[in-house]
């Protein structure tokens, strides 16, 4: 057992004097815990975090003297992160060095919290807005390339094909292999929808959010749909967000990270390969990507050319958010005029003018005070894309090589996820995902064993990136209370950096007397009720929120302020696959977390006394 010992002493720097925690070995060298000892680093890590509190935790992680010892520099680290929300990511920028002169203009140098084997890894973290800085990427790369990607790890060498060789679940089966190849080889050579600076650029933001200083809001379709498509759909979705991170960024007094479920959405999972109807079975309908929703033998067919269509789409749609992003619709200034219409005289519509007009009030003292409002900051807004990591033979025809960093990205959105159903740690998808360098969403319900999560993220992130893994968990209120605790402490005690964020859509699907499929809002703000709760009994940080939403005045979740009955579900009720929140239920939702992580901010800027533990090792 290693045998720290501590005390407090002056230290006098040119700058001043402050105190600090020596770090001292003992006289007889201990055993430091190697991947081959009896003591793995997460026992050590449990054991350490039981006697140190996260005041010391810290000091620990940042003391110059940790430079010689960079084993106990990697377990200190990852304590000290996973056990306190006062740590920035940018305290992973390497603090120490043993040159005397520091090279300027270096790209900034993150150390991996977990060492492998020895000396911590280095990662470059490579900051590129500038399209500048984003170049298309080079040339598609060939199948048999092995890829040394961060995710390449202990399962066996990555290559682009090599999930082939896994069980591939939901993946269908088209009936013409020649008219398939022929439009994945169409698909290689089309141009990236997204770049990798931006996909680099949203993971440093999810890393943000992995230690409580930013706040992520994942909303969209529940599946994208090609009749749907059109100009002011895709503006009243984002709007709503808008809308909603602004209530969000208000309450919580953070940055908030606004990801859409948009621009290629399109593949869903199906618990069932057949649907039935009047005593007719036909295969289930998989997206518009996949194949057709009406009931229909012809429609039910797998078709690849839908895949060029999805392709257009998302391209299109992207294009058009950019355009809102950066061209001033989403500028500050602008935040009255985001209410739609049909919420104008709702409650959430006038709670929602109410800040509105505190900011607008805001921004007039700072214009009259001199500071300027015109700022880029001020007028345009970062927005990414997301979808689900499904249809895997498109995924593989979007990667591409980046030329700045060497490292693989799939194309097709800034950030993917693996669902539910297809998270089986050997499988296709987890195969494909781990050689891929975007940020990823792992979808987790109660049937979740702790150790296969802690699995999981080893294989999808071995080098424990902050950013690089956002747990989505979906189990509904009852069982976030039972379940997630566990889960929370098994990656916690592993030492393993995630986002926690809470869908609470999935796990609150029920059927209407009607036949219809709905989410009653009061289940669904029980389940973001829970998740706070743990995390607030956890000592954890809640990251985000992921829900299925329009900003359509649909009826397909019941409830709310503006109470949607199961009566109402058949008036406006649009979606092709599962409910979705509207825009006052939305906007509703967005001030009840808005409030809660306003009391959340106030009780952690309380004055604590920090006691020093007694060392009973």
């Amino acid at each position: 057992m290693i045998k720290i010992l501590l005390k407090y002493s002056e230290n006098r720097f040119s700058s001043g004097s402050r105190k600090v925690i020596h770090y001292f070995r003992p006289t007889t060298t201990p055993t430091v815990p190697t991947t081959s000892s009896p003591t793995p680093t997460s026992q050590l890590f449990a054991i350490c975090t039981r006697h140190f509190s996260s005041d010391i935790l810290r000091a620990l992680s940042s003391s110059p003297l940790l430079t010689r010892a960079p084993r106990e520099e990697g377990i200190l680290s990852t304590m000290a992160l996973a056990y306190t929300s006062a740590i920035s990511t940018k305290s992973l920028l390497q603090p120490h060095s043993d040159s005397a002169t520091a090279f300027v203009g270096a790209a900034p140098q993150l150390r991996s919290v977990i060492p492998a084997g020895g000396r911590p890894r280095l990662i470059t973290a490579v900051h590129a807005a500038d399209p500048a800085k984003n170049p298309t990427v080079t040339e598609k790369p060939s199948p048999a390339t092995t890829v040394l990607s961060p995710a390449t790890a202990r399962p066996g060498k990555w290559t682009l094909d090599s999930w082939k060789s896994k069980k591939a679940l939901q993946l269908p089966e088209y009936p013409n292999k020649d008219d398939l190849e022929s439009v994945l080889h169409t698909i290689e050579n089309f141009p990236p929808i997204v770049f990798a600076g931006e996909a680099r650029n949203l993971e440093e933001r999810l890393g943000e959010a992995a230690l409580g200083r930013a706040f992520l809001l994942q909303g969209g379709d529940c599946a994208e749909s090609f009749k749907e498509f059109n100009a002011n759909n895709i503006r009243d979705t984002f709007r709503v967000l808008l809308q909603m991170s602004a209530v969000l960024m208000f309450g919580s007094q953070m940055p908030v990270i606004k990801v859409g479920r948009m621009a290629g959405q399109f593949a869903k999972p199906r618990s069932d390969n057949l649907e039935e109807k009047d005593g007719v079975k036909l295969p289930s309908y998989r997206g518009d990507n996949i194949n057709g929703d009406a009931f229909d033998e012809k429609s039910r067919i797998p078709d690849p050319h839908r895949m060029i269509r999805a392709y257009c789409q998302s391209a299109a749609t992207l294009n058009l958010l950019r355009a809102f992003a950066t061209g001033g619709y989403a500028a500050m200034q602008r935040i009255t005029q985001w209410n739609l219409d049909f919420t104008e005289h709702s409650e959430q519509g006038d709670r929602y003018k109410e800040l509105a007009h505190r900011v607008d009030e805001a921004l007039g003292f700072m214009s009259a005070s001199g500071l300027t409002v015109d700022h880029p900051i001020m007028t345009t807004t970062e927005f990414w894309t997301s979808h689900e990591c499904l249809l895997l033979p498109y995924e593989q025809s979007l990667t591409r090589k980046d030329s700045t960093s060497g490292l693989y990205y799939d194309c097709s959105a800034h950030m993917l996820w693996v669902g539910e159903r297809t998270r089986q740690l050997d499988g296709a998808h987890v195969e494909f995902l781990r050689g891929i360098a975007n940020p990823l969403g792992i979808k987790v319900s109660d049937k979740m064993d702790p150790n296969q999560l802690v699995k999981l993220i080893e294989i999808l992130n071995p080098e424990n990136k902050p950013g690089r893994i956002t747990i989505i968990t979906r189990m509904g209120a009852e069982n976030m209370r039972v379940k997630l605790p566990h889960l929370i402490r098994a990656v916690r005690g592993a030492g393993q950096i995630v986002t926690w964020v809470s869908d609470p859509m999935h796990g609150n699907t029920i059927k209407a007397p009607c036949g219809l499929k709905t989410r009653p809002f009061d289940a669904i703000l029980a389940e973001v009720r829970a998740f706070f709760d743990v995390h607030e009994q956890e000592g954890s940080h809640p990251g985000g929120v992921h829900l299925e939403m329009t900003g359509q005045n649909v009826t397909e979740c019941i409830g709310g302020s503006r109470t949607v009955t199961f009566d109402d579900l058949s008036s406006r009720y649009h979606t092709h696959c599962d409910p979705r929140l509207n825009a006052s239920q939305s906007l509703e939702l967005a001030f009840i977390v808005a409030e809660r992580l306003r009391k959340r901010r106030i009780a952690t800027k309380r004055p604590q006394l920090v006691s020093l533990p007694s060392l009973g090792l």
